[in-house]
């Protein structure tokens, strides 16, 4: 009840200062030069205020929504999922000097085996109207002296669960960088004492990049898996920014012939 009074009030004190502000500018050009001093002046603090409420207005709302956001799902899709750092907020958004092994947050791990890091990641805000997560991940490579540096994604436990040899694993990807590199992504399945691997090389020759993982091509052992993982490999990233807007996995039957 105080809640509705309180909106209400608010309500006719908005529709009052509306009034006002339509008088004085039908007046301004008639009013006498001190009194127009003395309106100009409050105008220009209440444009002030206004401006500000517009421009963070502006700007959260045209942010992607944190939340369930969605997935695109082709015909058939039985699994979807998008990892935690591009949906919510993490512990620790950003760190410098990365060293191997760093948990970015849970189920994102970067690895490298560089002697000496001058590698820094941070989780940003996806800004961009064609953004549909809310967060992107972005990695600065400085001198690079390893011989590799990956992103390693743990999947959920869901993505394991009725896993068949028909089934077609598909990884989509928004990225931009700097210069161009190459980008393999490595699909693991630990089934009993093995792991099996495929290894696919994003084409990226757009920023919106998909790669597929036909497990009918594997030697996966259907009653015996246990977990999935993904590592995001990059070749050459020294003097690079690397930003990963997006990054969704789908699971679906493969079509039969």
């Amino acid at each position: 009840m105080a809640l509705g009074l309180r909106q209400w009030l608010d309500g006719v004190a908005q529709r009052a200062s509306l009034r006002r502000w339509t008088r004085a500018a039908e007046s301004a050009r008639t009013a006498e030069l001190e009194d127009l001093r003395h309106i100009r002046a409050q105008a220009r603090s209440l444009r002030r205020v206004l401006d500000q409420v517009i421009h963070e207005g502006d700007h959260r709302l045209a942010l992607p929504v944190i939340g369930p956001n969605p997935i695109r799902r082709p015909m058939g899709t039985d699994w979807a999922w998008r990892p935690e750092l591009w949906r919510g907020p993490i512990a620790v958004p950003g760190q410098s000097s990365v060293q191997a092994k760093t948990e970015v947050c849970p189920g994102a791990t970067i690895f490298h085996d560089c002697l000496r890091s001058e590698l820094t990641f941070r989780q940003i805000r996806n800004t961009r109207s064609t953004d549909i997560a809310p967060f992107g991940f972005r990695m600065d490579v400085f001198r690079f002296d390893g011989s590799f540096l990956s992103l390693v994604l743990e999947l959920p436990d869901e993505a394991a669960q009725g896993l068949k040899l028909r089934h077609v694993l598909r990884l989509d990807v928004v990225v931009e960088m700097e210069k161009p590199l190459e980008i393999f992504a490595r699909l693991n399945i630990k089934h009993g004492p093995n792991v099996e691997q495929i290894v696919r090389e994003l084409p990226l020759n757009q920023e919106e990049v998909m790669v597929e993982f036909d497990l009918a091509y594997s030697k996966m052992n259907e009653k015996r898996v246990e977990r999935l993982w993904v590592d995001l490999i990059f070749e050459g990233p020294e003097m690079n920014q690397i930003i990963l807007h997006d990054v969704t996995f789908i699971r679906r039957p493969r079509s039969e012939l």
